[in-house]
Order: structure tokens, then C-alpha cells, then sequence
């Protein structure tokens, strides 16, 4: 396979930063540092990119698979990556979500928090850049996949800026809001569309539209029936009022916050496909099971929402419990 291919690598600088700016635009990113956001720094910071990121992948994702693009050849190009290689190209969806990520990050901190614009926009740029430059150097994209996609999500960022306040007014308020967000991501899961040969870009879609999906029926849910967590004006960390307390705060939060998103990623795995084991008869070890539609999309839908729902009412439930607020 391509991915077999041997390589020498001459620069382990170059290697090992480009290997981790990659890690930046992947599950491990996305559980560690959008959950941290929220219980740390500002909950409306965090409800724009979750929401951003959600349309932002979604839109990359089924871009891939209308466009069929095929990935970068090997050789000449050599892949360090072997999950995505089943994937097409372009857009390349690390481009859009570092893109998508980094600036609005940026656009909503500098409306809460005084800083240096030019201190923020120099992160967003180096973040942004460094993750598409490891996709040219893992050989998963070509310089247009990531072009693509980071002038995608810059045009998406331009166009629902302006419009937060108010969408962000209706996710918070709307009566309808719980069950769009959990039926408008279902519809789109269940109609991905269908390839000739697997790809696991269903799955990765169904588990960002599940954990989005969840996220904002806690958003509501929180702004309906809960006090807002971390919202005390003497104790709220904003950029300037860093200090070493609030640092062990913050540590013990994320620390605890990740722990009880773990398990129950671990708990709702087990138990959602042992119940579609027992519905579609199929023995454990199956795969070409699992990746049927019927059971890839609830298996994914279901633990992933549980996840995001974990991360925004359960966690800070247990984080007041613990006296952590």
C-alpha cells in the first residue's frame, strides 16, 4: 500500500512539528481543546466555534465526496498518514477547520476580552498556517486541496460573523431549538452521500454533526433551566487576570472535564452497539457490519452527542458539585 511506503526523515524538526500541527486538526484537538474553551475561558466563545466547526466540516466533508478529488500520488509523494488515504482530497478539511477555528476564536475574543489585535491575529495565522503546511508535508493534499479549504471556511467565517448575535440569540432561546439540532444533523447523516467504495468520511461527519448536535442542546438547556456556570465577575478568567490559582482552577476543570468525557464516550459506545448488535443480529469482530448505514449512523450519532451534551451540562454540573466554579 502507499502507505507502506519507506521514507528517511532527514530534518526530525521539521517532522515531528508538522506531525503534531496535523494532530491539530483531528479528534484529539477537537475533545481537549473546544471542551476547554468552554469551562475555561468564555461560553460564548466556545458556542461559536463548536457551531462554526459542525457547518464548517460538514460542508468540507461532503465537498470531498461530491468533488472525488483523488489524493496526492505515491509515489512521487510520500503518505506518513494511513486513515485519511481512503478519503479524497479537496478540500482538505484540516485547512477549513484550523481556518475556521482559529478565526473565530479570534473574532469573538477580541469583542470580550482586551488584548493586542495583533497578538491574536499572529496566533490565528500561525495556527492556520501550520496545519495546512502539514498537510503538504504528510503528503495528504496538494497546495490547492489546502488553498481550497482555508478560502472555503474564510468566506463561511465572512458570511456568519456578522449574522452571530442573532443565530446565536435563537440557538440559546428557540422552543425548536433541541429538536433541530438533533433531527437537521440526523436528516443530514442518514442522506451523506453514497460512495462507491467505503470511505470514512460518513462516520467522521456523523461524529462532528453528533457531538455539535449535543453541545447545543446543552447550550440550551443550560441557558433555560441552569445557572450559568463560571459567569462570576470575580472569578471569570479573562486573558489579564491569569495567576497561579487560577491556573490549578483551570487544570483541575479541563482535568476532570475530560475524564467524565472519556468514560462516557467509553459507556456510550458499549451500549449503543450492543443494543444495534442485538437489533441487526451481528457478532462483534463484524466491521463491514458496523459500516453499514444503519448502525454507523446511530453508533456514531448517539455516542458522540452524548459526548457533546456531556461536555456542556454534566461536566459543569459536577464541576460546581466539586466547588470548582
Amino acid at each position: 500500500q502507499d502507505c507502506a511506503q519507506k521514507y528517511v526523515v532527514k530534518n526530525y524538526f521539521y517532522y515531528y512539528l508538522f506531525r503534531f500541527s496535523a494532530a491539530l486538526g483531528e479528534e484529539v484537538f477537537y475533545i481537549t481543546f473546544l471542551p476547554f474553551t468552554y469551562w475555561n475561558i468564555d461560553h460564548s466563545v466556545s458556542r461559536r466555534m463548536i457551531v462554526i466547526w459542525s457547518v464548517v466540516m460538514y460542508i468540507g466533508q461532503v465537498s470531498k465526496d461530491l468533488l472525488k478529488w483523488p489524493r496526492p500520488l505515491s509515489p512521487p509523494v510520500v503518505k506518513l498518514e494511513k486513515r485519511t488515504d481512503a478519503e479524497y482530497g479537496m478540500p482538505s478539511t484540516h485547512a477549513m477547520a484550523a481556518t475556521a477555528i482559529s478565526f473565530s476564536f479570534l473574532s469573538a475574543t477580541t469583542s470580550q476580552y482586551k488584548y493586542p489585535f495583533e497578538l491574536g491575529l499572529t496566533g490565528a495565522l500561525l495556527f492556520s498556517t501550520l496545519v495546512c503546511l502539514s498537510r503538504l508535508y504528510t503528503g495528504m493534499h496538494t497546495v490547492l486541496d489546502v488553498l481550497g479549504g482555508a478560502l472555503i471556511s474564510a468566506v463561511l467565517l465572512g458570511l456568519v460573523c456578522p449574522a452571530w448575535d442573532s443565530i446565536d440569540h435563537v440557538l440559546l432561546t428557540s422552543p425548536l431549538c433541541p429538536l433541530l439540532s438533533i433531527a437537521v444533523p440526523l436528516l443530514l447523516c442518514y442522506n451523506y452521500p453514497k460512495l462507491d467504495s467505503y470511505s470514512p468520511t460518513r462516520a467522521d461527519t456523523t461524529t462532528i454533526l453528533g457531538a455539535g448536535a449535543g453541545a447545543t442542546v446543552g447550550f440550551w438547556l443550560n441557558n433555560q433551566y441552569l445557572a450559568a456556570a463560571y459567569s462570576s465577575d470575580g472569578f471569570r478568567p479573562g486573558f489579564p487576570l491569569l495567576s497561579a490559582p487560577v491556573l490549578v482552577v483551570m487544570l483541575a476543570r479541563f482535568l476532570v472535564g475530560i475524564g467524565i468525557i472519556l468514560v462516557t464516550r467509553q459507556l456510550m459506545k458499549s451500549v449503543v452497539l450492543g443494543v444495534l448488535r442485538y437489533c441487526y443480529k451481528f457478532p462483534v469482530g463484524d466491521l463491514e457490519a458496523r459500516r453499514r448505514l444503519e448502525v454507523e449512523v446511530p453508533y456514531k450519532f448517539v455516542t458522540y452527542s452524548s459526548v457533546g451534551f456531556s461536555a456542556t451540562v454534566v461536566v459543569p454540573l459536577l464541576h460546581q458539585v466539586l466547588g470548582l466554579i
